[in-house]
């Protein structure tokens, strides 16, 4: 492997991963901003309009519903999935009998196709034929069934929970690879010092986790601005784009409605957005590291 230490060989095992990059990423970001100053609808040549697309983005209340939703979701996974995967990493941290089956059930879910995963709780939410209101309907319980999914107003909380449900597990294992990096002395000389279990968590633990939070934190930002699959699958947007989030509008707008040029500005609104919040995030833990 001593060829590996030369800086000619290691660029030429870059270069196939950056030409991939830069044709399938960066050139197709290029791309797509290119089209959203244009009035273009897929057919014949694209007519250049100017910050046209961008102006009607923030006169488009469908938009901002969009916006909404996506925000919803976002909110709640912050809250739910931060929490819930560190104290599931700290309880699968601990050695005992059936770990191993219990990382790979909970790990499961993550690695399920999203239109699979759209399916199976269509049939948990779905107000006519999911489980959920059938069985409130057996228990009595006629007047807590809800338009769990497709109607105005609970929509986005379901896709928050459908998220929690697919990513927990993969976050759990990112937590709990970053609490295996934490030397076991330290514990020891809390221990010592007359530290009890929670207080290890609180003033070693979580401490010493700050870099997994923030890895964490940043994939929660960006995959809540992809959720697209399972979206499409539970509602597709309706009634009347109530239910969509950000991707799903901008989805719907350049291939269902033809309208290429103002679907890929919403793509690109949807991209800086997106940097906007993880740069805004970057910076507040680079300030309180150099405050430390």
């Amino acid at each position: 492997m001593h060829w590996l230490s030369k800086k000619r060989n290691l660029f030429v095992m870059i270069v196939p991963s950056f030409v991939i990059y830069t044709v399938y990423i960066i050139a197709s970001v290029c791309i797509a901003v290119y089209y959203s100053f244009t009035k273009y609808t897929g057919i014949g040549k694209a007519a250049w309009n100017g910050i046209e697309n961008y102006v009607r983005v923030f006169h488009d209340k469908f938009f901002w519903i969009s916006l909404k939703n996506t925000g919803i979701v976002l909110i709640l996974s912050l809250l739910t999935l931060t929490i819930f995967g560190f104290l599931l990493a700290n309880v699968l941290r601990v050695k005992r009998r059936g770990n191993d089956l219990c990382k790979a059930l909970i790990f499961s879910p993550s690695i399920i196709s999203p239109i699979i995963v759209g399916i199976i709780w269509i049939y948990i939410l779905d107000p006519e034929v999911g489980i959920l209101n059938q069985i409130l309907y057996k228990l009595g319980k006629e007047g807590w069934m809800q338009m769990w999914i497709g109607g105005t107003v609970l929509s986005p909380y379901m896709y928050a929970v459908i998220f929690l449900w697919r990513q927990l597990g993969y976050l759990s294992t990112i937590f709990l690879a970053g609490l295996n990096m934490i030397p076991e002395e330290i514990y020891e000389a809390a221990e010592i010092d007359g530290a009890n279990a929670f207080q290890k968590m609180v003033y070693v633990t979580v401490p010493m986790a700050r870099n997994t939070f923030n890895i964490v934190i940043l994939l929660i930002i960006t995959g809540v601005f992809k959720i697209f699959e399972f979206v499409t699958q539970l509602t597709a947007g309706g009634p009347n784009h109530l239910s969509e989030t950000v991707v799903t509008y901008s989805y719907t707008t350049t291939f269902s409605n033809g309208e290429y040029g103002y679907g890929m500005a919403l793509a690109t609104v949807v991209f800086i957005i997106t940097l906007i919040l993880s740069e805004i995030y970057n910076l507040i833990m680079r300030d309180k590291e150099e405050e430390q």
